[in-house]
This record gives C-alpha cells, structure tokens and sequence, in this order.
C-alpha cells in the first residue's frame, strides 16, 4: 500500500455505551464512610508529664536553678555544672542532687539551702530538697559549653 488510501464511506456509527457504575442500594453513597481519623480521634489526650524532663514543672525547676549564681564565678550553678539531678514526683515533691566546686568552698554551708529555697519556691512543687554529694567530684568538664565561652574556656 504505498500511497494508495483505501476510503470507506458509512452512513453512521454506534455510540459507545457508557460508563455505568450499577449499585445495589443508593443509600450507599450518602452514608459517612468509616472515617481514618476515628481511632486517633477517639483517643484520650496524655496528660502532660510535669515532672519528667520536658514536663512544665520539671523545666521550671530547672529554670530556677539557672537563677542562682555561683558567687565566686559568674556562671549559673547549673550550668556550671554542679546540678547532678532534678527529680519531680508526681506528688510535687523535687529532689535536687548537687555539688560544690571544693568541698570548702566558701558558701558550702548557704548554697544548698539556697537551692532549697528557689526550688520550694517554684510554683506547683510542695516540697524540695537537695542532696549535696561529693562523689563524683566536679570537674570543669562537667560545665556546659555556654559556661565554658563565659569563662573564655572555648
């Protein structure tokens, strides 16, 4: 067939059928679906873990230790790095580990009742106390970075 065309001349043609979606009750269509988001909405909000670390009580606390200031040097005890641990209790209670630089350092006798105090006074918490421990023993590597720029250690 090299350049011959072959024309067919037709008087019509059938249509197509169309595309037909048969169901079986109507009502199928109007009636919500079973939703994807029903487990998740379902779902009872956690409540908060105040005093776990990124609990609102918890950071509190931990904002008020950044408060106090070692007197001798001008960085804030806990990232000085004498805070050991901070412990919330689902009962408010907080319990706060720490140290001193030296164990004669000069505010020894003032600064763990000092953090008692600031703590105690942090809303939410009923109750504090600090455990003062020697062992480890602080070192300046116990400091974190922000402290160790402020003292031109970095």
């Amino acid at each position: 067939m090299s350049g011959k065309f072959v024309v067919e001349e037709v008087e019509s043609v059938a249509l197509p059928p169309k595309a037909r979606v048969e169901r079986e009750d109507p009502r199928e269509t109007f009636e919500r679906k079973r939703d994807y988001l029903d487990g998740f909405l379902s779902q009872k909000p956690v409540a908060d873990p105040t005093g776990e670390p990124g609990g609102a009580l918890y950071e509190d606390v931990i904002a008020a230790l950044k408060d106090i200031f070692d007197p001798e040097i001008p960085v804030n005890i806990y990232d000085l790095g004498l805070i050991y641990g901070v412990e919330v209790t689902d009962d408010a209670h907080a319990a706060v580990t720490m140290t001193l630089t030296t164990p004669h350092c000069p505010v020894a006798e003032s600064m763990p009742a000092e953090v008692e105090l600031r703590v105690a006074a942090v809303p939410g918490i009923a109750t504090a106390e600090v455990n003062l421990v020697w062992d480890p023993p602080w070192d300046p590597q116990k400091m974190t970075d922000d402290a160790k720029l402020e003292l031109g250690m970095l």
